[in-house]
Protein backbone atom coordinates (compact mmCIF):
# COMPACT_ATOMS: atom_id res chain seq x y z
CA UNK A 1 0.00 0.00 0.00
CA UNK A 2 1.10 3.07 -1.01
CA UNK A 3 0.93 5.78 2.10
CA UNK A 4 2.16 8.99 0.25
CA UNK A 5 4.61 8.79 -2.86
CA UNK A 6 8.06 7.28 -1.99
CA UNK A 7 6.26 5.58 0.98
CA UNK A 8 5.24 2.01 1.11
CA UNK A 9 3.28 -0.37 3.69
CA UNK A 10 4.69 -3.97 2.91
CA UNK A 11 2.87 -6.44 5.29
CA UNK A 12 4.85 -9.17 6.25
CA UNK A 13 2.89 -12.72 7.61
CA UNK A 14 3.75 -13.98 11.58
CA UNK A 15 2.99 -17.66 11.38
CA UNK A 16 0.78 -19.13 14.12
CA UNK A 17 1.33 -15.73 16.04
CA UNK A 18 -1.91 -13.96 16.83
CA UNK A 19 -0.96 -10.49 15.55
CA UNK A 20 -0.93 -12.42 12.22
CA UNK A 21 1.38 -10.19 10.07
CA UNK A 22 4.07 -7.15 10.71
CA UNK A 23 4.10 -3.70 8.74
CA UNK A 24 7.37 -2.73 7.80
CA UNK A 25 7.62 0.57 5.65
CA UNK A 26 9.91 1.08 2.62
CA UNK A 27 10.94 4.31 1.46
CA UNK A 28 12.31 5.85 -1.76
CA UNK A 29 15.97 7.41 -2.02
CA UNK A 30 17.87 8.96 -4.37
CA UNK A 31 20.11 6.15 -4.37
CA UNK A 32 18.79 3.19 -3.08
CA UNK A 33 15.57 2.25 -0.94
CA UNK A 34 15.31 2.13 2.84
CA UNK A 35 13.38 -1.00 4.73
CA UNK A 36 12.02 -0.22 8.01
CA UNK A 37 11.73 -3.13 10.02
CA UNK A 38 12.17 -6.65 8.86
CA UNK A 39 9.54 -9.36 9.88
CA UNK A 40 10.88 -12.50 11.06
CA UNK A 41 13.19 -15.08 9.06
CA UNK A 42 10.96 -18.13 7.67
CA UNK A 43 9.80 -19.01 4.25
CA UNK A 44 6.70 -17.69 4.05
CA UNK A 45 8.04 -13.96 5.20
CA UNK A 46 10.78 -13.99 3.00
CA UNK A 47 8.25 -14.92 -0.41
CA UNK A 48 6.09 -12.21 0.81
CA UNK A 49 9.01 -9.56 0.75
CA UNK A 50 9.55 -10.72 -2.60
CA UNK A 51 6.15 -10.02 -3.80
CA UNK A 52 5.75 -7.06 -2.86
CA UNK A 53 8.95 -6.02 -4.35
CA UNK A 54 8.14 -7.38 -7.38
CA UNK A 55 5.42 -5.25 -7.83
CA UNK A 56 7.07 -2.58 -6.79
CA UNK A 57 9.64 -3.48 -9.80
CA UNK A 58 11.95 -3.40 -7.65
CA UNK A 59 14.29 -6.41 -5.62
CA UNK A 60 16.36 -7.60 -2.76
CA UNK A 61 19.02 -5.35 -3.34
CA UNK A 62 17.44 -2.72 -4.36
CA UNK A 63 17.44 -2.19 -0.42
CA UNK A 64 20.12 0.14 0.63
CA UNK A 65 19.81 0.07 4.24
CA UNK A 66 17.57 -1.19 6.84
CA UNK A 67 16.58 0.54 9.89
CA UNK A 68 15.21 -1.45 12.90
CA UNK A 69 12.73 -0.08 15.48
CA UNK A 70 13.62 -2.51 18.06
CA UNK A 71 15.47 -6.43 18.60
CA UNK A 72 12.48 -8.62 19.09
CA UNK A 73 12.36 -11.24 16.69
CA UNK A 74 9.21 -9.87 14.50
CA UNK A 75 11.26 -7.09 13.60
CA UNK A 76 14.89 -7.65 13.64
CA UNK A 77 14.58 -11.67 12.47
CA UNK A 78 15.40 -11.68 8.90
CA UNK A 79 17.34 -8.22 8.66
CA UNK A 80 20.22 -10.43 8.53
CA UNK A 81 19.28 -12.51 5.56
CA UNK A 82 18.21 -9.36 3.67
CA UNK A 83 21.49 -7.47 4.49
CA UNK A 84 23.41 -11.21 3.36
CA UNK A 85 21.46 -10.64 -0.08
CA UNK A 86 21.18 -6.72 -0.65
CA UNK A 87 24.68 -5.47 0.88
CA UNK A 88 22.14 -2.62 3.16
CA UNK A 89 23.59 -1.25 5.76
CA UNK A 90 22.14 -2.28 9.04
CA UNK A 91 21.30 0.55 11.82
CA UNK A 92 19.06 0.19 15.35
CA UNK A 93 19.82 2.08 18.89
CA UNK A 94 22.76 1.49 20.57
CA UNK A 95 21.48 0.10 23.01
CA UNK A 96 19.83 -2.45 21.26
CA UNK A 97 22.81 -2.59 19.33
CA UNK A 98 24.92 -3.86 22.44
CA UNK A 99 22.29 -6.54 23.07
CA UNK A 100 22.63 -9.04 19.61
CA UNK A 101 25.26 -10.90 21.02
CA UNK A 102 23.59 -12.08 24.40
CA UNK A 103 20.61 -12.56 22.68
CA UNK A 104 22.56 -15.40 20.74
CA UNK A 105 23.60 -17.16 23.16
CA UNK A 106 20.47 -18.34 24.74
CA UNK A 107 21.71 -22.15 24.76
CA UNK A 108 24.33 -20.85 27.17
CA UNK A 109 24.45 -18.39 30.77
CA UNK A 110 21.39 -15.91 29.43
CA UNK A 111 19.37 -19.04 29.59
CA UNK A 112 20.62 -20.42 33.06
CA UNK A 113 20.33 -16.43 34.56
CA UNK A 114 17.14 -16.00 32.83
CA UNK A 115 15.91 -19.26 35.45
CA UNK A 116 17.58 -18.22 38.20
CA UNK A 117 15.64 -14.82 37.89
CA UNK A 118 11.96 -16.62 37.18
CA UNK A 119 12.51 -19.06 39.98
CA UNK A 120 13.05 -15.87 42.00
CA UNK A 121 10.04 -14.58 41.12
CA UNK A 122 8.06 -17.36 41.82
CA UNK A 123 7.76 -19.34 38.48
CA UNK A 124 7.71 -23.49 39.84
CA UNK A 125 10.06 -25.48 38.28
CA UNK A 126 7.60 -27.46 36.39
CA UNK A 127 6.88 -24.75 34.28
CA UNK A 128 10.49 -23.63 33.30
CA UNK A 129 10.80 -26.01 30.57
CA UNK A 130 7.67 -24.48 28.92
CA UNK A 131 8.64 -21.18 29.63
CA UNK A 132 12.20 -21.86 27.84
CA UNK A 133 10.70 -23.80 25.21
CA UNK A 134 8.11 -21.16 23.91
CA UNK A 135 11.25 -18.52 24.27
CA UNK A 136 13.97 -20.86 22.05
CA UNK A 137 10.82 -21.23 19.38
CA UNK A 138 10.91 -17.34 18.62
CA UNK A 139 14.55 -16.97 18.63
CA UNK A 140 14.40 -19.58 15.68
CA UNK A 141 13.24 -16.78 13.68
CA UNK A 142 16.23 -14.92 13.75
CA UNK A 143 19.02 -14.59 11.62
CA UNK A 144 22.47 -13.78 13.54
CA UNK A 145 23.85 -10.42 12.10
CA UNK A 146 25.67 -7.55 13.64
CA UNK A 147 24.58 -4.11 12.61
CA UNK A 148 26.75 -1.42 10.83
CA UNK A 149 25.67 1.23 13.54
CA UNK A 150 24.04 1.84 16.37
CA UNK A 151 21.32 5.02 16.24
CA UNK A 152 21.18 7.95 19.12
CA UNK A 153 18.17 10.07 20.14
CA UNK A 154 17.88 13.06 17.71
CA UNK A 155 20.46 12.05 14.77
CA UNK A 156 18.74 12.96 11.53
CA UNK A 157 18.47 9.54 8.78
CA UNK A 158 18.11 10.46 5.49
CA UNK A 159 17.05 8.78 2.50
CA UNK A 160 17.88 11.44 0.05
CA UNK A 161 14.46 12.31 -0.11
CA UNK A 162 12.62 11.91 3.25
CA UNK A 163 14.49 12.57 6.71
CA UNK A 164 13.98 9.78 9.72
CA UNK A 165 14.67 11.76 12.87
CA UNK A 166 15.42 9.07 15.40
CA UNK A 167 13.41 9.48 18.98
CA UNK A 168 14.28 7.15 21.73
CA UNK A 169 11.23 5.28 23.15
CA UNK A 170 12.31 2.96 25.92
CA UNK A 171 9.92 0.50 27.28
CA UNK A 172 8.73 -2.10 25.44
CA UNK A 173 12.50 -2.66 24.49
CA UNK A 174 15.34 -0.98 26.34
CA UNK A 175 16.62 0.62 22.71
CA UNK A 176 12.84 0.81 21.33
CA UNK A 177 12.91 4.04 18.73
CA UNK A 178 10.40 5.70 16.66
CA UNK A 179 11.20 7.67 13.62
CA UNK A 180 9.56 11.16 12.83
CA UNK A 181 9.29 12.43 9.03
CA UNK A 182 8.92 15.94 10.39
CA UNK A 183 8.45 17.83 6.88
CA UNK A 184 5.55 15.21 6.25
CA UNK A 185 4.30 14.70 10.06
CA UNK A 186 4.78 10.82 10.10
CA UNK A 187 5.79 9.10 12.95
CA UNK A 188 6.84 5.27 12.06
CA UNK A 189 5.91 3.96 15.80
CA UNK A 190 7.19 0.63 15.66
CA UNK A 191 5.47 -1.33 18.72
CA UNK A 192 5.45 2.12 21.33
CA UNK A 193 2.29 3.00 20.22
CA UNK A 194 -0.11 0.76 18.35
CA UNK A 195 -4.21 1.59 17.66
CA UNK A 196 -5.87 -1.15 19.29
CA UNK A 197 -3.52 -3.53 21.43
CA UNK A 198 -1.77 -2.40 24.70
CA UNK A 199 1.80 -2.44 23.89
CA UNK A 200 3.83 -5.45 26.40
CA UNK A 201 5.91 -3.52 28.95
CA UNK A 202 7.59 -6.47 30.60
CA UNK A 203 11.02 -6.83 32.73
CA UNK A 204 13.51 -9.38 31.52
CA UNK A 205 17.23 -9.91 32.94
CA UNK A 206 18.61 -6.94 30.17
CA UNK A 207 15.68 -4.37 30.68
CA UNK A 208 15.97 -1.36 33.05
CA UNK A 209 14.27 -1.91 36.30
CA UNK A 210 11.58 0.33 35.52
CA UNK A 211 10.77 -0.21 31.65
CA UNK A 212 7.46 0.82 32.73
CA UNK A 213 8.19 4.18 33.91
CA UNK A 214 10.52 4.49 31.07
CA UNK A 215 7.92 3.88 28.74
CA UNK A 216 5.44 6.17 30.13
CA UNK A 217 7.87 8.85 30.22
CA UNK A 218 8.75 8.01 26.49
CA UNK A 219 4.88 8.39 25.79
CA UNK A 220 5.19 11.97 27.14
CA UNK A 221 8.50 12.68 24.80
CA UNK A 222 6.08 12.15 21.92
CA UNK A 223 2.39 13.14 22.85
CA UNK A 224 3.54 16.61 21.13
CA UNK A 225 5.00 15.52 17.86
CA UNK A 226 2.34 17.47 14.93
CA UNK A 227 1.63 13.79 13.22
CA UNK A 228 -0.65 13.95 10.55
CA UNK A 229 -0.35 9.91 10.19
CA UNK A 230 1.10 7.19 12.78
CA UNK A 231 2.24 3.95 10.83
CA UNK A 232 2.49 1.41 13.24
CA UNK A 233 3.88 -1.46 13.57
CA UNK A 234 1.22 -3.73 13.78
CA UNK A 235 -2.40 -3.21 12.95
CA UNK A 236 -3.86 -0.04 10.92
CA UNK A 237 -2.46 3.22 10.29
CA UNK A 238 -4.25 5.53 12.25
CA UNK A 239 -4.19 9.61 13.04
CA UNK A 240 -5.16 10.81 16.79
CA UNK A 241 -1.87 10.66 18.60
CA UNK A 242 -2.48 12.22 21.67
CA UNK A 243 -5.52 10.16 22.13
CA UNK A 244 -4.49 6.84 21.37
CA UNK A 245 -1.24 7.87 23.99
CA UNK A 246 -4.17 8.99 26.80
CA UNK A 247 -5.97 5.84 26.46
CA UNK A 248 -2.35 3.90 27.45
CA UNK A 249 -2.03 6.16 30.76
CA UNK A 250 -5.60 4.81 32.00
CA UNK A 251 -4.67 1.12 30.80
CA UNK A 252 -1.69 1.47 32.89
CA UNK A 253 -3.28 3.33 35.61
CA UNK A 254 -6.28 0.51 35.80
CA UNK A 255 -3.35 -2.09 35.80
CA UNK A 256 -1.45 -0.43 38.86
CA UNK A 257 -4.98 -0.33 40.88
CA UNK A 258 -5.91 -4.14 40.19
CA UNK A 259 -2.48 -5.30 41.30
CA UNK A 260 -2.71 -3.15 44.64
CA UNK A 261 -5.56 -4.77 45.50
CA UNK A 262 -4.08 -8.38 44.79
CA UNK A 263 -1.71 -7.83 47.36
CA UNK A 264 -3.22 -5.26 49.76
CA UNK A 265 -3.93 -7.81 52.62
CA UNK A 266 -1.10 -10.77 51.52
CA UNK A 267 2.26 -10.58 50.24
CA UNK A 268 2.65 -12.41 46.80
CA UNK A 269 5.08 -13.39 44.14
CA UNK A 270 5.17 -11.86 40.87
CA UNK A 271 3.83 -15.17 39.05
CA UNK A 272 1.25 -15.76 41.93
CA UNK A 273 0.22 -12.50 41.08
CA UNK A 274 -0.09 -12.96 37.13
CA UNK A 275 -2.58 -15.43 37.51
CA UNK A 276 -4.70 -13.23 39.54
CA UNK A 277 -5.27 -10.29 37.38
CA UNK A 278 -7.04 -9.93 34.42
CA UNK A 279 -5.43 -9.93 30.89
CA UNK A 280 -6.22 -8.77 27.31
CA UNK A 281 -9.59 -6.85 29.37
CA UNK A 282 -10.91 -10.21 30.55
CA UNK A 283 -10.32 -11.91 27.18
CA UNK A 284 -7.42 -14.21 28.54
CA UNK A 285 -7.38 -16.79 31.17
CA UNK A 286 -4.79 -17.60 33.16
CA UNK A 287 -5.62 -21.39 32.71
CA UNK A 288 -5.73 -21.52 29.43
CA UNK A 289 -2.89 -19.24 28.18
CA UNK A 290 -0.12 -20.57 26.26
CA UNK A 291 3.49 -21.10 27.69
CA UNK A 292 4.94 -17.90 25.96
CA UNK A 293 1.40 -15.77 27.38
CA UNK A 294 1.89 -16.91 30.80
CA UNK A 295 5.89 -15.88 30.52
CA UNK A 296 4.71 -12.47 29.23
CA UNK A 297 2.30 -12.21 31.80
CA UNK A 298 4.83 -12.71 34.59
CA UNK A 299 7.17 -10.31 33.03
CA UNK A 300 4.75 -7.44 32.54
CA UNK A 301 2.94 -7.94 36.07
CA UNK A 302 6.43 -7.48 37.36
CA UNK A 303 6.86 -3.83 34.96
CA UNK A 304 4.04 -2.68 37.13
CA UNK A 305 5.14 -4.33 40.65
CA UNK A 306 8.62 -2.19 39.84
CA UNK A 307 7.02 0.77 38.91
CA UNK A 308 4.61 0.67 41.82
CA UNK A 309 7.73 0.20 43.88
CA UNK A 310 9.41 3.24 42.25
CA UNK A 311 6.18 5.43 42.90
CA UNK A 312 6.89 4.06 47.45
CA UNK A 313 3.28 2.13 46.54
CA UNK A 314 4.34 -1.20 46.94
CA UNK A 315 7.45 -3.13 49.39
CA UNK A 316 9.80 -5.91 48.00
CA UNK A 317 11.33 -8.25 50.25
CA UNK A 318 13.15 -11.76 50.24
CA UNK A 319 12.12 -14.82 51.85
CA UNK A 320 13.95 -17.73 51.35
CA UNK A 321 15.02 -17.27 47.49
CA UNK A 322 11.86 -16.10 46.73
CA UNK A 323 11.03 -12.39 45.65
CA UNK A 324 7.50 -11.01 47.31
CA UNK A 325 5.11 -8.09 46.63
CA UNK A 326 2.98 -6.19 49.35
CA UNK A 327 1.02 -3.27 49.08
CA UNK A 328 3.06 -0.36 51.33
Amino acid sequence: MEIIPGIYQLKLPLKDNPLGYVNTYLLKGTHGWTLIDAGWNDAESFEALREHLTRLGLAIDDIEQILVTHIHPDHFGMAGRIKELSGATLALHEIEKAFIDARHEWGGSMAERMNAWLRLNGVPEEYLTAFNEASADTMSHVVASVPDRGLRHGEIISTGIFELEVFWTPGHSPGHVCLYEREHKILFTGDHVLPVTTPNISIHIESDWDPLGAYLKSLRDIEGLEVTLNLPAHEEIFENLGERIAQLFTHHDHRKREIIETISEQARTAFDISSRITWMEGQMQWETMLPLDRRIAVTEALAHLEALRAEGRVKRFVEEGISYYRAA
